[in-house]
């Protein structure tokens, strides 16, 4: 089993969607931070996209463990935040800071679009790392099963400038540790 949490209007085949908002291809309308729903050990991956970002800095190693949990041994977590480090280099080589608001603080629009907490690559390694989570690396997001779906894993500023844009999401993937319950 495939999952995508926090999938909002995104929909990528092969996966169970669970969203706290309800679109027409949700699975399963719930707050992802509690599956009590799936089984232990029964998902090959999660995939979550600029999610994150929108829990509590003293929520985030439960919601990890939480995701662990369903995971099965060897099972692969793969998420995408904000790059706070490509977001500093974009303020210092534009001081615009409208351009980086939206990624650091969330579009603020609705109830779950508020962005609580903030990555590098360090950061998001160690809380990885402390959650349980083991063989922790960055992702091509051009190189997995939904590279197809137009999500923030490909967000670049200036917007879809793929060719000299900068990448702003932070795209990192890592695995349970077999033997691991």
């Amino acid at each position: 089993m495939k999952l995508h949490l926090g999938c909002g209007k995104r929909f990528i085949p092969g996966y169970v969607h669970i969203d706290a908002v309800e679109y027409d291809h949700i699975d399963h309308v719930s707050g992802i931070d509690n599956l009590s729903f799936i089984p232990a050990n029964s998902v090959d991956v999660i995939y979550n996209c600029h999610v994150l970002e929108h829990f509590k800095r003293r929520q985030v190693l439960s919601v990890l463990g939480e995701w662990r949990r369903v995971l099965k041994p060897g099972g692969i977590l793969r998420t995408s935040v904000p790059d706070f480090a490509q977001l500093c280099k974009i303020y210092t080589a534009t001081e615009d800071l409208n351009l980086i608001m939206g990624p650091l603080f969330g579009r603020q629009d609705y109830l779950y679009n508020i962005h609580y907490n903030v990555f590098d690559y360090k950061s998001l390694n160690d809380t990885l790392r402390q959650a349980g989570f083991e063989n922790i690396r960055r992702y091509d997001c051009h190189e997995t099963d939904h590279a197809h779906v137009d999500d923030y894993s490909q967000a670049y500023i200036p917007h879809m400038d793929r060719a000299n844009g900068i990448l702003i999401s932070l795209n990192v993937e890592c695995d349970k540790p077999f033997g691991a319950q």
